[in-house]
């Protein structure tokens, strides 16, 4: 007899014409091999939320909507297909009416008719698959994967798990395997109990459904076709510089999975080891492409960490008590309770007073919180616990993790001042995981997989990136002005480059948005961003007060606008001599002082004048760990201890606090960071009677990567506007800095060599760090595009290097570009901030000019 292969298909793939065409394709060339076929089907996209939905719904009583929006989906597929879909989807629709209905009527629906109602999805779209299949000249049969796949009883399960998240038998099926059929199609994620009803296999468990009927075929490949194709070195859709792993083990792809890789179910692989069946994952999309490989027999490449993986929402429990030191069977009471109530550990961390546990959720499944409260309450009887929501695992997987360690000193940095939950090592040395806080989790990511795979190009185990399979350009911006005049552009860089250019009109639309924060009564500039005189101006007319943090920006600005209102300014200096306090007040209308030594150094300076305080609330944020500044490691701000010191200072040389003001860092995209800000110093304020004025300071992130989610000011508004509410004394200010100008300013340089070296090319440039130091110095990501070739396909990755002699002499790393000649102009972005007023004249090499247009 011909081997089976099985051939699984997600939502995705099953939901459009031409989804259904490229599976006819994939079938008829199995079938040119000589393979028998079984095709395995999850339901059309969307479907299993709808009728969710549906279930929500009908125990509300009001069901007709949402089953008239599933039928219609149903019913525009088979009108794509060219099917009668009223015919063919008649009794199934009468079906799903019925379990609906029925549900109106108890308002209730337990886990048995819940796993009935879900299993429509995957019947009427096989139903229809199958009709369409038969249009192409298959001679195909339906099968009910019920009727093949039993449930395995398990002792103490919950019903909820019984029936929603099944685990099958699949031992080999001889009778299976001899079926008079050379192509069968069937449904993923449904099966059947001891009794004929109907289960699931848990909530995107068609993979796991697939793998079943490989093992019971005795398979020779089990391929999953799906949206992308295979799985990478971290989430392609939040790391487009994510390489495609060609192959992998069955154990490393096993972690991934559990871990948070979403291409495939956690329960998929077991079932195809003791058999060795390869899996294969394919994209329907692209079914040219190779894809991954997992198997048992993949060549040893030592030492590696091959993926970094992110499981969000998780939930910990913390559990502790001085009694459990040396207390025999404590951990056995804790996993009791665990079990008395159907929960799973995950992950575990022990010391002597305190163990943490992560609860692993059925798959798809949130916990209800009544069973968390009713865990706790367990658990506070013989220890006091607490539960710990909004947590995020990363985790670095391969093989013989621990053994390179050693190297990611530098990607942890980004752990600096976050709180670590929980950090654990698989004993198989597969994997080692942070638990952070879910707001941390993307940023960790990203900063691994950067100091791990930047420097490792293709090769028998590392593909392509997913950037450099689907071309995607590095030019999706918020801000693209250049696009519009890159003919001007290409002209000045003909004659001034290397130069940073200012675009006027990006710089007035971009303030004009910012000062629709109706929430912020004052603004002013951080005037160190960028000092371009014609840059300044334009926030001059706009009415935009600066800030400034030394003498040499004080004399400046009244220099450049003599008259002036003093009150425009603010000054904001950090560990400066006496003189330039009084200069503050010569020339400013308001001192911040951030440090209570200046205050006891020099009263004289203070006495009789107001002062606006730095203070530090205990925390920092930002995109890399020199512009966190706040927390125990910044320079920056009076410390919460020494306030009452400060109180009595100020009380006795008649000093009047009548500000307040932090500043917690720089490149911040959490827009309730400003409010919580504000809530801080509001609480401060309290010590201060004669406050007027709270500076929740600036740090407004700018998008550095494409397809970043940009600043939402309209929540930034909205929260800033909730604290008002409450406290409506105080005026807020903020300090806009690089938000203002980084996207109006781009700095163009030329090519000048271009070099391959092994498998990476390297693209030098006329200018470097001594020009644009923000990639050295804090690893900031600025996009690159050929403007000499804007537009065109890309065709090369390449770190983009300067003249400098530095190693950290590089301006981005493992750019994709068109391919790229000497004398081709090349385009660096959002350097309007930060850009020229770092540059320096090292390596005696003059730094880029600037023009404005």
């Amino acid at each position: 007899m011909s081997p089976w292969v099985v051939l699984k298909f997600g939502g995705t793939s099953v939901s459009s014409r031409e989804s259904w065409d490229t599976i006819a394709r994939i079938i008829r060339a199995r079938r040119a091999d000589g393979e028998r076929v079984c095709v395995v089907c999850s339901a059309a996209s969307g479907t299993s939320r709808a009728l969710e939905g549906l279930i929500d719904a009908a125990l509300h009583g009001n069901y007709e909507e949402p089953l008239t929006a599933i039928g219609k989906r149903h019913l525009a597929l088979a009108h794509q297909l060219g099917l009668d879909g009223e015919v063919l989807l008649q009794e199934l629709l009468q079906e799903l009416e019925r379990l609906a209905y029925g549900a109106s009527l108890t308002r209730d629906v337990g886990p048995p008719l819940h796993a009935r109602i879900l299993s429509m999805g995957e019947l009427m779209l096989t139903t229809l698959g199958t009709a369409f299949l038969k249009t192409q000249d298959f001679q195909i049969h339906w099968m009910d994967a019920r009727t093949i796949l039993k449930s395995e009883p398990i002792p103490r399960i919950p019903p909820h798990e019984e029936f929603l998240s099944a685990q099958c038998n699949h031992d080999p099926d001889p009778e299976l395997q001899q079926v008079d059929a050379d192509i069968f199609i069937t449904q993923g994620f449904i099966a059947s109990d001891a009794q004929d009803r109907t289960v699931l296999t848990g909530w995107g468990g068609s993979d796991t459904s697939a793998a079943y009927f490989a093992s019971k075929l005795e398979a020779i490949r089990l391929e999953i076709w799906t949206d992308v194709p295979g799985m990478f070195t971290a989430n392609p859709g939040h790391v487009p510089g994510a390489r495609l792993l060609k192959q992998l083990e069955y154990s490393e792809a096993q972690e991934l999975a559990s871990s948070g890789a979403e291409v495939l179910h956690p329960r998929c692989i077991e079932p195809l080891r003791p058999q060795k069946i390869p899996l294969h994952v394919r994209s329907t999309a692209n079914p040219d492409l190779d894809g991954t490989v997992i198997s048992a027999e993949t060549h040893s490449y030592g030492a590696q960490v091959k993926a970094i993986a992110a499981c969000t929402d998780l939930i910990l429990i913390a559990v502790e008590t001085p009694r459990m030191w040396h207390s025999v069977g404590f951990l056995a009471k804790i996993c009791t309770a665990f079990e008395r109530h159907g929960l799973s550990i995950g992950m575990v961390a022990t010391s002597e007073t305190n163990v943490t546990l992560s609860i692993d959720p059925v798959y798809g499944f949130s916990l209800e919180e009544s069973v968390i409260e009713a865990l706790l309450a367990d658990l506070n009887e013989f220890c006091q616990a607490k539960c710990i929501n909004g947590c995020a695992a990363v985790s670095m997987v391969g093989q013989n993790i621990r053994s390179v360690l050693h190297e990611l000193g530098p990607a942890l940095e980004v752990l600096d001042e976050q709180k670590i939950y929980l950090v654990t090592q698989a004993a198989s040395d597969l994997n080692f995981t942070f638990v952070v806080d879910n707001l941390h989790a993307q940023r960790l990511t990203n900063k691994l997989h950067s100091q791990i795979f930047s420097q490792i190009g293709p090769d028998d185990l590392f593909g392509a990136t997913y950037r450099e399979l689907f071309d995607a350009p590095d030019i999706s911006l918020p801000t693209s002005w250049w696009k519009t005049r890159r003919d001007q552009l290409l002209e000045l860089a003909a004659e001034s480059s290397p130069c940073y250019v200012y675009d006027r009109e990006s710089l007035d639309h971009t303030i004009s948005h910012m000062q629709t924060l109706q929430s912020a009564d004052r603004s002013f500039y951080a005037m160190k961003a960028c000092w371009n005189p014609e840059v300044l101006q334009v926030i001059y007319e706009h009415g935009i007060g600066f800030e400034c943090v030394s003498p040499g920006e004080l004399h400046y600005i009244r220099h450049l606008f003599p008259d002036i209102d003093p009150d425009r300014i603010l000054f904001t200096p950090n560990f400066v001599p006496k003189e330039e306090f009084s200069l503050g007040y010569e020339l400013a209308g308001h001192v911040t002082v951030g440090n209570v030594r200046a205050l006891e150094l020099w009263p004289e300076v203070f006495r009789d004048r107001a002062v606006i305080l730095r203070v530090d609330p205990g925390h920092g944020r930002g995109h890399h760990k020199y512009v966190r500044t706040a927390g125990s490691a910044s320079k920056f701000g009076i410390a919460p201890e020494d306030l009452p010191l400060l109180q009595n200072i100020a009380k006795e040389h008649n000093i009047q606090i009548t500000g307040l003001h932090a500043h917690v860092g720089s490149g911040i995209l959490t827009p309730d960071t400003w409010s919580s800000i504000a809530y801080a110093l509001a609480s401060i304020a309290e010590k201060f009677p004669h406050v007027t004025h709270l500076n929740v300071g600036g740090g407004f992130g700018v998008p550095e990567k494409p397809g970043a989610i940009p600043l939402n000011l309209t929540v930034l508004e909205e929260s800033l506007q909730q604290f008002r509410e409450t406290y409506s004394q105080f005026e807020l200010w903020i300090e806009p800095g690089r938000y203002l100008v980084a996207g109006s300013g781009v700095l163009l340089v030329r090519v000048t060599q271009v070099k391959r070296k092994g498998s990476t090319y390297y693209i030098g440039v006329e200018t470097g760090m001594n020009s644009l130091i923000r990639p050295a110095l804090y690893g900031s990501y600025h996009s690159i595009v050929n403007l000499s070739k804007l537009g065109e396909t890309p065709s090369m990755t390449a770190d983009i290097v300067g003249p400098i002699c530095e190693t950290g002499d590089i301006l981005g790393r493992a750019r994709r570009l068109p391919e790229t000649k000497e004398g081709d102009i090349l385009l660096i972005t959002t350097t309007g901030a930060y850009g020229r007023v770092m540059s320096s004249s090292y390596n005696m090499r003059d730094p880029a000019a600037e023009v404005v247009i």
